[in-house]
């Protein structure tokens, strides 16, 4: 009888190795909380096929969109630890959506075990070229001498736009007119139309108005300078510490075993870092950046309490 239970001992105590050896046995599916076509599908589906070529699975990804993305995050906090069912995640519902709203159907990140960031999208500074500036410093100045004069226009309230707006307001202690627009591209197109003098855009909509000379890119939102906009430098070399980016990542629901989270880890690192997924990367604007879990999960915990003091200084509230 010892000699059985000493036996069970040591085949339990292997198992959960065992069956990480064996991971994946099955397709594996991944959502994406929003709907197909936008930028998130788009780096959900790059990533998606690397991965069923390194697994040895399909992994399927399955658009389940509503409430901002919440519908489809909240199913993954849900389902089973067994590695079979991802998240593709963004920001907004990283980020964005626990310092918003006062209550959620899940917890960030509690309910989730972090894999790794996959990829960042900076924001750039545009103005009209009626507005008499061409450096951050500059318009910094525009907006001191002008308080309430200057307005810039966003994707919508609470959106990266917005936010980024307010994050320049209180580092730079100017006062700005937020004008929201349904979506970044109307937003965008104000701005080059004059309707509004600037906008945090996102930097594909924005870029060919600059090249153009319709619109004036004056700094990027990142903390370094975007590859896919070289000569346009950083916010942050005017205002110390200026980071806003719109981050990418995987997650599993919560109590996934270490051992699979790692696998997925590595192959997330290896599959983004390949020279074709970098490419196809910036023809939406954007870049790599990956991470351990840990430290995916300390820029989660991070960020929240970051926007969560930008949202509760600027009294917006959800809607």
């Amino acid at each position: 009888m010892c000699l059985r239970a000493a036996l069970c001992a040591v085949l339990f105590g292997l198992a959960p190795g065992a069956y990480a050896q064996s991971y994946p046995a099955k397709p594996i599916r991944m959502v994406v909380p929003f709907a197909p076509g936008g930028g998130s599908d788009l780096v959900g589906r790059v990533l998606a096929q690397k991965l069923s070529v390194a697994l040895g699975q399909q992994v399927i990804v399955d658009n389940r969109a509503g409430a901002g993305g919440r519908i489809g995050t909240e199913a993954v906090a849900r389902a089973a630890a067994d590695g079979y069912t991802l998240l593709f995640a963004t920001s907004s519902v990283m980020v964005t959506a626990p310092a918003l709203y006062a209550k959620l159907a899940f917890d960030m990140p509690r309910d989730f075990a972090p894999v790794s960031l996959v990829a960042s999208t900076a924001y750039v500074l545009v103005v009209h070229p009626s507005v008499p500036v061409r450096t951050v410093k500059e318009f910094i100045a525009l907006a001191k001498r002008t308080p309430g004069k200057l307005s810039y226009a966003s994707s919508g309230q609470g959106g990266p736009a917005h936010l980024a707006g307010e994050l320049f307001s209180a580092a730079a202690n100017v006062n700005m007119v937020h004008v929201p627009y349904k979506g970044s591209s109307p937003g965008t197109t104000s701005v080059i139309a004059g309707e509004t003098d600037a906008m945090f855009s996102n930097l594909l909509p924005a870029l060919p108005a600059v090249k153009s000379g319709r619109l004036h890119a004056l700094g990027v939102t990142s903390a370094r300078r975007s590859s896919i906009v070289p000569d346009v430098p950083t916010l942050a070399s005017t205002l110390p510490g200026f980071d806003v980016e719109q981050l990418y990542g995987v997650l599993a629901p919560a109590g996934t075993s270490r051992e699979i989270v790692r696998r997925l880890n590595r192959e997330t690192v290896k599959a983004v870092q390949a020279t074709d997924v970098k490419a196809k990367l910036a023809s939406d604007g954007s870049e790599v950046l990956v991470s351990t879990p840990e430290a995916f999960e300390q820029r989660i915990v991070a960020e929240i309490a970051k926007w969560s003091k930008v949202i509760k200084a600027a009294g917006i509230r959800d809607e």
